[in-house]
């Protein structure tokens, strides 16, 4: 438990650094967003080498199943998007903030860093590495999964944004959920990615 809570405690620091309004503005999100990413995948890995070797096998199915569950994500997050709008108006001034971060830089930096950095470290540290570990410490899947969950939600408190809250607390569950049941971070990783790619880069909310 003692990995996990420093791993966890390391995450915060970078979110703060990211979210909080004290530091937000002066620093470039991406980069820092870059560095933990790093920092958290070789956390990771160099905490627990034994149990990564198992975590990534793949085939054609599963690699589908990763393209077609990021755009499943999407479509639930689009209409949810609609309704949130729909219901609480102000919610639209939340939803375009997090966009904020798109600025000053490229968007083809942003999309390499969510692709190939942020998305599959992400998944390395918060569902290979915290909710496996969870696991390890007590066979409860199902309160792992709502905890890890709660680890990878609470760390986004700083942007003090409820939106953003929600949109991690599913998120967290829809791929804690994928890797509870398919063993394996490939699926997931590619999910986190490619929604990732189109949520910043395709087809933003904001």
């Amino acid at each position: 438990m003692k990995r996990i809570i420093i791993g966890v405690i390391i995450a915060f620091v970078f979110w703060f650094i990211m979210f909080s309004p004290v530091t937000a503005q002066k620093v470039n999100f991406w980069a820092v967003m870059s560095i933990a990413a790093i920092v958290l995948a070789s956390y990771s890995y160099f905490s627990s080498k034994s149990q990564f070797s198992g975590l990534f096998s793949t085939n054609t199915k599963l690699i589908l199943l990763g393209i077609l569950s990021a755009i499943f994500l999407f479509v639930i997050f689009y209409v949810g998007k609609y309704l949130l709008v729909l219901l609480l108006g102000s919610s639209q001034n939340q939803i375009s903030a997090v966009y904020i971060t798109k600025t000053h830089t490229p968007l083809w930096v942003i999309s390499i860093v969510l692709l190939f950095v942020i998305g599959p470290a992400e998944e390395v540290f918060w569902r290979g590495f915290v909710f496996t570990k969870l696991n390890e410490i007590r066979n409860k899947p199902y309160f792992n999964l709502f905890l890890s969950t709660i680890f990878y939600t609470f760390v986004h408190i700083w942007a003090l944004n409820p939106v953003l809250l929600l949109a991690a607390f599913v998120c967290g569950l829809f791929w804690g959920y994928m890797f509870l049941k398919l063993k394996t971070l490939v699926p997931v990783i590619i999910s986190h990615s490619i929604w990732d790619f189109m949520v910043f880069v395709l087809f933003p909310f904001g």
